[in-house]
Protein backbone atom coordinates (compact mmCIF):
# COMPACT_ATOMS: atom_id res chain seq x y z
CA UNK A 1 0.00 0.00 0.00
CA UNK A 2 2.60 2.27 1.27
CA UNK A 3 4.80 1.89 -2.40
CA UNK A 4 1.57 2.01 -4.04
CA UNK A 5 1.06 5.65 -2.67
CA UNK A 6 4.57 6.26 -3.28
CA UNK A 7 4.00 5.72 -6.94
CA UNK A 8 1.47 7.61 -7.29
CA UNK A 9 2.65 10.59 -5.52
CA UNK A 10 6.06 10.45 -7.86
CA UNK A 11 3.63 10.02 -10.86
CA UNK A 12 1.74 13.52 -9.56
CA UNK A 13 5.05 15.33 -9.08
CA UNK A 14 6.53 14.13 -12.68
CA UNK A 15 3.35 15.22 -14.28
CA UNK A 16 3.22 18.68 -12.37
CA UNK A 17 6.81 19.51 -13.33
CA UNK A 18 6.61 18.68 -17.01
CA UNK A 19 7.44 21.73 -19.41
CA UNK A 20 3.67 22.15 -19.76
CA UNK A 21 2.90 22.19 -16.10
CA UNK A 22 5.95 24.82 -15.59
CA UNK A 23 5.17 28.90 -14.94
CA UNK A 24 7.65 30.45 -17.25
CA UNK A 25 8.32 33.46 -15.09
CA UNK A 26 11.23 34.62 -17.07
CA UNK A 27 9.00 34.64 -20.08
CA UNK A 28 6.09 36.04 -18.14
CA UNK A 29 8.37 38.64 -16.65
CA UNK A 30 9.77 39.78 -20.27
CA UNK A 31 6.51 39.81 -22.03
CA UNK A 32 5.31 41.90 -18.45
CA UNK A 33 8.09 44.79 -19.20
CA UNK A 34 7.57 44.48 -23.07
CA UNK A 35 3.52 45.59 -21.88
CA UNK A 36 4.86 48.54 -19.62
CA UNK A 37 7.06 49.73 -22.48
CA UNK A 38 4.37 49.96 -25.19
CA UNK A 39 1.21 51.04 -22.55
CA UNK A 40 3.80 53.80 -20.94
CA UNK A 41 4.20 54.70 -24.97
CA UNK A 42 0.86 54.64 -25.61
CA UNK A 43 -0.07 56.80 -22.22
CA UNK A 44 2.19 59.97 -23.11
CA UNK A 45 -0.38 60.98 -25.72
CA UNK A 46 -3.50 60.91 -23.16
CA UNK A 47 -0.90 62.37 -20.97
CA UNK A 48 -0.10 65.43 -23.30
CA UNK A 49 -3.61 66.39 -24.13
CA UNK A 50 -3.11 69.20 -22.14
CA UNK A 51 -0.24 70.33 -24.40
CA UNK A 52 -1.54 69.35 -27.61
CA UNK A 53 -4.75 71.19 -26.64
CA UNK A 54 -3.32 74.82 -26.08
CA UNK A 55 -0.44 74.45 -28.55
CA UNK A 56 -3.26 73.12 -31.71
CA UNK A 57 -6.35 75.10 -29.69
CA UNK A 58 -8.30 71.93 -29.85
CA UNK A 59 -11.62 71.74 -28.33
CA UNK A 60 -12.66 68.63 -26.28
CA UNK A 61 -14.33 66.78 -29.35
CA UNK A 62 -10.75 67.05 -31.17
CA UNK A 63 -8.86 65.49 -28.83
CA UNK A 64 -11.60 62.81 -28.33
CA UNK A 65 -11.47 62.13 -31.57
CA UNK A 66 -7.62 61.39 -31.20
CA UNK A 67 -8.50 59.02 -29.30
CA UNK A 68 -10.71 57.52 -30.62
CA UNK A 69 -8.04 57.26 -34.29
CA UNK A 70 -6.00 55.31 -31.58
CA UNK A 71 -8.38 52.82 -30.21
CA UNK A 72 -10.41 52.23 -32.87
CA UNK A 73 -7.45 51.12 -35.13
CA UNK A 74 -6.42 48.88 -32.33
CA UNK A 75 -10.16 47.63 -31.77
CA UNK A 76 -10.75 46.72 -35.41
CA UNK A 77 -7.10 45.28 -36.16
CA UNK A 78 -7.29 43.21 -32.47
CA UNK A 79 -9.37 40.48 -33.77
CA UNK A 80 -7.89 40.69 -37.28
CA UNK A 81 -4.57 40.09 -35.53
CA UNK A 82 -5.35 36.84 -33.19
CA UNK A 83 -7.51 34.74 -35.51
CA UNK A 84 -4.86 34.93 -38.93
CA UNK A 85 -1.96 34.41 -36.09
CA UNK A 86 -4.30 31.41 -34.78
CA UNK A 87 -3.73 29.67 -37.87
CA UNK A 88 -0.57 31.35 -38.87
CA UNK A 89 1.62 32.01 -36.32
CA UNK A 90 4.17 34.68 -36.10
CA UNK A 91 6.70 34.35 -33.29
CA UNK A 92 8.33 38.31 -34.53
CA UNK A 93 5.32 40.01 -34.74
CA UNK A 94 5.67 41.31 -31.69
CA UNK A 95 8.85 43.18 -32.62
CA UNK A 96 6.80 44.33 -35.54
CA UNK A 97 4.46 45.79 -33.30
CA UNK A 98 6.93 47.79 -31.01
CA UNK A 99 8.22 49.32 -34.23
CA UNK A 100 5.05 50.81 -34.86
CA UNK A 101 4.42 52.29 -31.84
CA UNK A 102 7.98 53.99 -31.55
CA UNK A 103 7.13 55.37 -34.97
CA UNK A 104 4.04 57.00 -33.43
CA UNK A 105 5.87 58.63 -30.78
CA UNK A 106 8.44 60.10 -32.91
CA UNK A 107 5.56 61.22 -35.37
CA UNK A 108 3.79 62.88 -32.31
CA UNK A 109 7.14 64.55 -31.36
CA UNK A 110 7.09 66.31 -34.51
CA UNK A 111 3.45 66.56 -35.48
CA UNK A 112 3.44 70.38 -36.63
CA UNK A 113 -0.95 70.22 -37.71
CA UNK A 114 -4.03 67.89 -36.07
CA UNK A 115 -3.49 65.61 -39.30
CA UNK A 116 -0.29 64.68 -38.47
CA UNK A 117 -1.63 64.20 -34.51
CA UNK A 118 -4.46 61.28 -36.06
CA UNK A 119 -1.61 59.59 -38.49
CA UNK A 120 0.51 59.50 -34.84
CA UNK A 121 -1.83 58.07 -33.62
CA UNK A 122 -3.09 55.59 -36.13
CA UNK A 123 0.81 54.28 -36.32
CA UNK A 124 0.36 53.95 -32.23
CA UNK A 125 -3.46 52.18 -32.33
CA UNK A 126 -1.45 49.34 -35.30
CA UNK A 127 1.63 48.78 -32.87
CA UNK A 128 -1.81 47.92 -29.76
CA UNK A 129 -3.25 45.99 -32.01
CA UNK A 130 0.05 43.60 -32.97
CA UNK A 131 1.23 43.32 -29.75
CA UNK A 132 -1.45 42.99 -27.64
CA UNK A 133 -3.84 39.56 -29.03
CA UNK A 134 0.22 38.15 -29.49
CA UNK A 135 1.77 38.74 -26.11
CA UNK A 136 -1.76 37.69 -24.56
CA UNK A 137 -0.75 34.29 -26.42
CA UNK A 138 2.61 33.98 -24.94
CA UNK A 139 1.07 34.62 -21.13
CA UNK A 140 -1.11 31.75 -22.02
CA UNK A 141 1.75 29.49 -23.31
CA UNK A 142 4.11 30.72 -20.47
CA UNK A 143 1.32 29.65 -17.52
CA UNK A 144 1.88 26.56 -16.66
CA UNK A 145 -1.93 26.40 -16.43
CA UNK A 146 -2.39 29.32 -13.95
CA UNK A 147 -3.69 31.09 -16.81
CA UNK A 148 -5.44 33.81 -14.51
CA UNK A 149 -2.20 34.89 -12.66
CA UNK A 150 -0.06 34.69 -16.11
CA UNK A 151 -2.80 37.11 -17.73
CA UNK A 152 -2.35 39.11 -14.44
CA UNK A 153 1.55 39.58 -14.79
CA UNK A 154 0.82 40.02 -18.14
CA UNK A 155 -1.92 42.49 -17.81
CA UNK A 156 -0.25 44.70 -14.55
CA UNK A 157 3.24 45.53 -16.68
CA UNK A 158 0.85 47.87 -18.85
CA UNK A 159 -0.81 49.13 -16.09
CA UNK A 160 1.93 50.35 -14.43
CA UNK A 161 3.11 51.63 -17.99
CA UNK A 162 -0.26 53.54 -18.25
CA UNK A 163 0.55 54.98 -14.74
CA UNK A 164 4.16 55.92 -15.48
CA UNK A 165 3.54 57.69 -18.21
CA UNK A 166 1.55 60.39 -16.83
CA UNK A 167 4.24 61.05 -14.44
CA UNK A 168 6.86 60.99 -16.83
CA UNK A 169 5.14 63.38 -19.18
CA UNK A 170 4.58 66.08 -15.43
CA UNK A 171 8.49 65.28 -15.28
CA UNK A 172 10.30 65.23 -18.78
CA UNK A 173 7.74 66.48 -21.54
CA UNK A 174 5.73 69.65 -19.66
CA UNK A 175 8.80 71.30 -19.08
CA UNK A 176 10.74 70.69 -22.07
CA UNK A 177 7.61 71.02 -24.66
CA UNK A 178 6.16 68.43 -27.63
CA UNK A 179 9.07 67.63 -29.24
CA UNK A 180 10.70 66.10 -25.90
CA UNK A 181 8.74 62.80 -26.33
CA UNK A 182 10.85 61.70 -29.06
CA UNK A 183 13.29 60.73 -26.56
CA UNK A 184 10.97 57.86 -25.30
CA UNK A 185 11.63 55.80 -28.52
CA UNK A 186 14.57 54.95 -27.43
CA UNK A 187 12.72 53.01 -24.67
CA UNK A 188 10.88 51.29 -27.64
CA UNK A 189 13.91 50.38 -28.70
CA UNK A 190 14.81 48.50 -25.64
CA UNK A 191 11.24 46.46 -26.09
CA UNK A 192 12.30 45.60 -29.05
CA UNK A 193 15.05 43.88 -28.63
CA UNK A 194 13.27 42.19 -25.54
CA UNK A 195 10.68 41.18 -27.75
CA UNK A 196 12.76 39.59 -30.13
CA UNK A 197 14.45 37.26 -27.63
CA UNK A 198 10.47 36.30 -26.85
CA UNK A 199 10.09 35.98 -30.38
CA UNK A 200 12.71 33.51 -30.26
CA UNK A 201 11.01 31.41 -27.09
CA UNK A 202 7.99 31.46 -29.00
CA UNK A 203 8.90 30.50 -31.88
CA UNK A 204 10.90 27.31 -30.26
CA UNK A 205 7.58 26.94 -28.35
CA UNK A 206 5.71 26.30 -31.39
CA UNK A 207 8.90 23.88 -32.80
CA UNK A 208 7.93 21.59 -30.04
CA UNK A 209 4.23 21.78 -30.51
CA UNK A 210 4.29 20.82 -34.30
CA UNK A 211 5.73 17.75 -32.76
CA UNK A 212 2.97 16.49 -30.59
CA UNK A 213 -0.34 14.94 -31.59
CA UNK A 214 -3.38 17.11 -31.86
CA UNK A 215 -6.20 17.05 -29.52
CA UNK A 216 -9.36 18.17 -30.89
CA UNK A 217 -11.43 17.60 -27.82
CA UNK A 218 -13.32 20.73 -26.42
CA UNK A 219 -12.31 21.51 -23.21
CA UNK A 220 -15.62 22.81 -22.13
CA UNK A 221 -19.39 21.35 -22.83
CA UNK A 222 -21.37 24.39 -23.28
CA UNK A 223 -23.31 24.85 -26.62
CA UNK A 224 -22.53 27.29 -29.06
CA UNK A 225 -25.84 29.43 -28.37
CA UNK A 226 -24.76 29.39 -24.62
CA UNK A 227 -21.04 30.67 -25.36
CA UNK A 228 -22.27 32.83 -27.39
CA UNK A 229 -24.39 34.18 -25.03
CA UNK A 230 -22.10 33.92 -22.70
CA UNK A 231 -19.36 36.49 -24.99
CA UNK A 232 -22.41 38.68 -25.24
CA UNK A 233 -22.87 39.16 -21.39
CA UNK A 234 -18.75 39.73 -21.10
CA UNK A 235 -19.07 42.37 -23.67
CA UNK A 236 -21.53 44.14 -21.41
CA UNK A 237 -19.60 44.11 -18.77
CA UNK A 238 -16.55 45.48 -21.07
CA UNK A 239 -18.65 48.08 -21.80
CA UNK A 240 -19.58 49.37 -18.25
CA UNK A 241 -15.85 49.20 -17.18
CA UNK A 242 -14.30 50.58 -19.88
CA UNK A 243 -16.69 53.30 -21.10
CA UNK A 244 -16.19 54.19 -17.03
CA UNK A 245 -12.09 53.84 -17.44
CA UNK A 246 -12.49 56.37 -19.81
CA UNK A 247 -14.25 58.86 -18.37
CA UNK A 248 -10.94 58.90 -15.63
CA UNK A 249 -8.03 58.27 -18.16
CA UNK A 250 -8.81 60.71 -20.90
CA UNK A 251 -10.30 63.64 -18.78
CA UNK A 252 -9.98 62.99 -15.35
CA UNK A 253 -6.84 66.12 -15.64
CA UNK A 254 -9.32 68.19 -17.25
CA UNK A 255 -12.02 67.46 -14.10
CA UNK A 256 -9.70 68.13 -11.57
CA UNK A 257 -7.82 71.48 -13.00
CA UNK A 258 -11.16 72.69 -14.03
CA UNK A 259 -12.90 71.30 -10.43
CA UNK A 260 -10.14 72.20 -7.99
CA UNK A 261 -7.67 74.59 -9.97
CA UNK A 262 -4.93 72.12 -9.90
CA UNK A 263 -1.87 72.64 -12.24
CA UNK A 264 -1.53 70.92 -15.10
CA UNK A 265 1.41 68.95 -13.35
CA UNK A 266 -0.42 68.30 -10.33
CA UNK A 267 -3.43 66.73 -11.67
CA UNK A 268 -1.26 64.23 -13.69
CA UNK A 269 0.36 63.24 -10.00
CA UNK A 270 -3.01 62.49 -9.36
CA UNK A 271 -3.62 60.76 -12.58
CA UNK A 272 -0.52 58.71 -11.57
CA UNK A 273 -1.54 57.60 -8.37
CA UNK A 274 -5.13 56.57 -9.51
CA UNK A 275 -3.63 54.58 -12.37
CA UNK A 276 -1.43 53.17 -10.16
CA UNK A 277 -4.61 51.87 -8.27
CA UNK A 278 -5.48 50.41 -11.57
CA UNK A 279 -1.98 48.31 -11.63
CA UNK A 280 -1.92 47.18 -8.17
CA UNK A 281 -5.87 45.56 -8.76
CA UNK A 282 -5.20 44.08 -11.92
CA UNK A 283 -2.21 41.78 -10.29
CA UNK A 284 -4.78 40.33 -8.15
CA UNK A 285 -7.86 39.94 -10.12
CA UNK A 286 -5.98 37.04 -12.17
CA UNK A 287 -4.56 35.04 -9.32
CA UNK A 288 -8.22 35.29 -7.27
CA UNK A 289 -9.98 33.85 -10.12
CA UNK A 290 -7.92 31.19 -10.31
CA UNK A 291 -9.00 30.12 -6.58
CA UNK A 292 -12.23 30.95 -6.62
CA UNK A 293 -13.85 31.42 -9.94
CA UNK A 294 -13.78 34.21 -12.71
CA UNK A 295 -17.33 34.96 -12.05
CA UNK A 296 -17.42 35.66 -8.78
CA UNK A 297 -13.97 38.06 -9.35
CA UNK A 298 -16.16 39.97 -12.58
CA UNK A 299 -19.33 40.34 -10.07
CA UNK A 300 -17.87 41.92 -7.35
CA UNK A 301 -15.28 44.08 -9.49
CA UNK A 302 -17.71 45.58 -11.85
CA UNK A 303 -20.92 46.19 -9.63
CA UNK A 304 -19.03 46.89 -6.31
CA UNK A 305 -17.63 50.32 -7.12
CA UNK A 306 -21.17 51.44 -7.96
CA UNK A 307 -21.45 53.40 -4.52
CA UNK A 308 -18.15 54.52 -4.93
CA UNK A 309 -18.99 56.31 -8.66
CA UNK A 310 -21.92 57.75 -7.60
CA UNK A 311 -20.74 59.43 -4.57
CA UNK A 312 -17.60 60.70 -6.54
CA UNK A 313 -18.42 63.80 -8.29
CA UNK A 314 -20.09 64.77 -4.77
CA UNK A 315 -16.55 64.51 -3.08
CA UNK A 316 -13.98 67.14 -2.37
CA UNK A 317 -10.15 67.16 -3.39
CA UNK A 318 -8.82 64.55 -0.60
CA UNK A 319 -12.11 61.98 -1.40
CA UNK A 320 -11.61 62.45 -5.20
CA UNK A 321 -8.25 60.76 -4.68
CA UNK A 322 -9.40 58.62 -1.98
CA UNK A 323 -12.23 57.46 -4.67
CA UNK A 324 -10.86 57.46 -7.52
CA UNK A 325 -8.31 54.90 -6.07
CA UNK A 326 -10.77 52.39 -4.29
CA UNK A 327 -12.32 52.64 -7.80
CA UNK A 328 -9.34 51.98 -10.29
CA UNK A 329 -7.86 49.21 -7.68
CA UNK A 330 -11.37 47.34 -7.65
CA UNK A 331 -12.03 48.08 -11.36
CA UNK A 332 -9.10 46.65 -12.90
CA UNK A 333 -9.16 43.12 -11.31
CA UNK A 334 -12.12 42.26 -13.58
CA UNK A 335 -10.29 42.37 -16.91
CA UNK A 336 -7.80 39.50 -16.48
CA UNK A 337 -10.82 37.53 -15.43
CA UNK A 338 -12.46 38.69 -18.11
CA UNK A 339 -10.25 37.53 -20.91
CA UNK A 340 -9.16 34.58 -19.29
CA UNK A 341 -12.94 33.41 -18.48
CA UNK A 342 -13.21 34.23 -22.17
CA UNK A 343 -10.20 31.83 -23.38
CA UNK A 344 -11.71 28.96 -21.43
CA UNK A 345 -15.07 29.37 -23.39
CA UNK A 346 -13.11 28.83 -26.69
CA UNK A 347 -9.85 27.32 -25.80
CA UNK A 348 -8.41 26.64 -29.62
CA UNK A 349 -8.98 30.11 -30.18
CA UNK A 350 -6.79 31.96 -28.06
CA UNK A 351 -5.92 34.89 -30.31
CA UNK A 352 -8.90 35.47 -31.80
CA UNK A 353 -10.33 35.86 -28.14
CA UNK A 354 -7.42 37.70 -27.24
CA UNK A 355 -8.22 40.04 -29.76
CA UNK A 356 -11.56 40.71 -29.32
CA UNK A 357 -11.58 41.47 -26.10
CA UNK A 358 -8.53 43.56 -25.86
CA UNK A 359 -9.86 44.73 -29.39
CA UNK A 360 -13.22 45.74 -27.45
CA UNK A 361 -11.38 47.42 -24.79
CA UNK A 362 -9.75 49.75 -27.10
CA UNK A 363 -13.13 50.32 -29.40
CA UNK A 364 -15.13 51.02 -25.99
CA UNK A 365 -12.25 53.25 -24.72
CA UNK A 366 -12.35 55.06 -28.05
CA UNK A 367 -16.14 55.57 -28.46
CA UNK A 368 -16.16 56.84 -25.04
CA UNK A 369 -13.38 59.01 -25.40
CA UNK A 370 -15.06 60.98 -28.59
CA UNK A 371 -18.71 60.86 -27.20
CA UNK A 372 -17.78 61.84 -23.74
CA UNK A 373 -15.54 64.54 -25.27
CA UNK A 374 -18.58 65.50 -27.10
CA UNK A 375 -21.01 65.61 -23.94
CA UNK A 376 -18.10 67.58 -22.07
CA UNK A 377 -17.58 70.39 -24.52
CA UNK A 378 -21.41 70.82 -24.17
CA UNK A 379 -22.77 70.20 -20.75
CA UNK A 380 -19.46 70.39 -19.08
CA UNK A 381 -16.74 68.09 -17.74
CA UNK A 382 -18.19 67.89 -14.46
CA UNK A 383 -21.54 66.35 -15.67
CA UNK A 384 -19.42 63.97 -17.52
CA UNK A 385 -18.90 62.43 -14.02
CA UNK A 386 -22.77 62.76 -12.83
CA UNK A 387 -23.60 61.06 -15.94
CA UNK A 388 -20.78 57.90 -15.87
CA UNK A 389 -21.36 57.24 -12.07
CA UNK A 390 -24.54 54.58 -13.02
CA UNK A 391 -22.50 52.63 -15.45
CA UNK A 392 -21.06 50.23 -12.59
CA UNK A 393 -24.64 49.05 -12.42
CA UNK A 394 -24.53 47.14 -15.79
CA UNK A 395 -22.58 44.66 -13.71
CA UNK A 396 -25.91 43.15 -12.59
CA UNK A 397 -25.75 41.16 -15.88
CA UNK A 398 -22.49 39.02 -14.53
CA UNK A 399 -25.66 36.89 -13.44
CA UNK A 400 -25.93 35.61 -16.23
CA UNK A 401 -22.65 33.58 -16.62
CA UNK A 402 -21.85 30.08 -16.61
CA UNK A 403 -19.58 28.62 -13.99
CA UNK A 404 -16.75 27.25 -15.61
CA UNK A 405 -14.08 27.01 -12.99
CA UNK A 406 -14.33 25.28 -9.81
CA UNK A 407 -13.27 26.57 -6.39
CA UNK A 408 -9.20 25.20 -5.41
CA UNK A 409 -9.15 24.27 -1.83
Amino acid sequence: MESAETDQSNATHTKDTTPENLTRFRVLGAISFSHFINDMLQALLLAIYPILKGGFNLTFAQIGLVTFTYQITASVLQPIVGSYTDKHPKPYSLVFGMTSTMTGIILLAFAQNYTMLLVAALFMGTGSSIFHPESSRVARLASGGKHGLAQSIFQVGGNVGSATGPLLAAIFIVPHGQNSTAWFALAALVGIAVLWKVGGWYKEQQRISATKPKNSAPTNALPRRRVLITVAVLMGLMFSKFFYLTSLTSYYTFYLIEKFQLSIQSAQVYLFIFLGAVAAGTILGGPIGDRIGRKQVIWVSILGIAPFTLALPYADLMWTSILSIIIGFTLASAFPAIVVFAQELMPNKVGMVSGLFFGFAFGMGGIGAAVLGKVADVYGIEFVYHLCAFLPLIGLIAIFLPNLHKTKV
